[in-house]
């Protein structure tokens, strides 16, 4: 029975028309384009990151996401290219989504300050598989059968930014596709992503950085990301996070090379959640990787 209460209450939760559907990251700072296209090439290197996050540890069936993103400038540092992919299970419920990213860079002024415009194209794939709940009508179709669909999809962003600022305003997906085989009812809605972001130096060893995270859905409440980190001696950073009336957490970062950054995030819930799990717990790993010609900026706030 709780395996059964638990699938149900992730279904209805993730597949209701009017949702937030897109996979959860505590860290969304350290990537950024799995939202926002306009992102691609910002780091002036080919960038590689990969994050996975187990969210409610404890609670059979809960969420589990990874994510992959690579991206590098490819003409003059004005052009930009990128590709995406992202898994995401909650109970019976697995979603897999590719996409490919473009951006173009334009220089504002002579202080470094740029606007980047992009935009994506790829496909989701859901797939349901009811077979591994409880029902009480085995002969039911939708208990025998699993329902997998695969849908086309685009995306637009825009990307404000210099050394120490950003903000960004994308829609990952323009069009709202039906997530079921048949005429039904559920939708795969459209996400509008604000994001902004300021990194201000106490001293030559401390500099702080806040930023947010707004998703919004229409007919649905906002969710908003609050994050404030402070970096020491530009190699490590600790930050805590607040997600609106959902959780609040802690995450690490330490630059372990000047290509390679290693971080952690651990989350918990404020809003009733918290019964017999351990939290959300989310591992990130990046790498710049750049020629010999084209020395490391250091630090790369974002």
């Amino acid at each position: 029975m709780k395996k059964f209460i638990l699938y149900t209450s992730c279904f209805l939760s993730v597949f209701t028309t009017f949702s937030q559907q897109d996979a959860q990251s505590s860290m969304y700072f350290h990537n950024p384009l799995q939202f926002n296209s306009a992102y691609a090439g910002t780091r002036g290197s080919l960038n590689v990151t990969g994050v996975t996050r187990a969210q409610w540890l404890g609670w059979e069936g809960a969420p589990t996401t990874q994510f992959l993103s690579i991206h590098s400038p490819v003409v003059r540092k004005k052009i930009a290219v990128g590709a995406t992919l992202s898994h995401d299970k909650i109970g019976a419920r697995s979603s897999t989504s590719a996409m490919a990213h473009f951006a173009y860079h334009l220089q504002l002024n002579a202080k470094d300050l740029k606007l980047s415009f992009g935009a994506s194209a790829g496909v989701n794939q859901a797939q349901y598989n009811f077979s591994g709940l409880i029902a009480t009508d085995y002969s039911d179709l939708n208990y025998q059968q699993s329902n997998s669909f695969v849908k086309s999809n685009f995306g637009l962003g825009t990307y404000l930014y210099n050394k120490k600022f950003y903000a960004g305003i994308s829609m990952p997906r323009l069009l709202k596709r039906s997530m079921e085989s048949n005429s039904g009812g559920s939708f795969l809605q459209r996400h509008i992503y604000l994001m902004a972001g300021y990194v201000y130096s106490l001293n030559s060893v401390i500099a702080l950085k806040p930023s947010v995270l707004i998703k919004y859905t229409a007919n649905s409440s906002a969710v908003a990301d609050f994050n404030f980190s402070a970096q020491f001696y530009k190699k490590f950073w600790v930050g805590v996070l607040y997600r609106a009336h959902d959780a609040i957490g802690f995450n690490a970062a330490f630059q372990l090379k000047d290509y390679c950054m290693l971080g952690y995030a651990y989350d918990f819930p404020i809003n009733g959640k918290l019964v017999n799990q351990w939290g959300s717990h989310e591992v990130v790993l990046s790498f710049d990787l750049r020629t010999k010609n084209n020395a490391f900026l250091s630090p790369r706030y974002f």
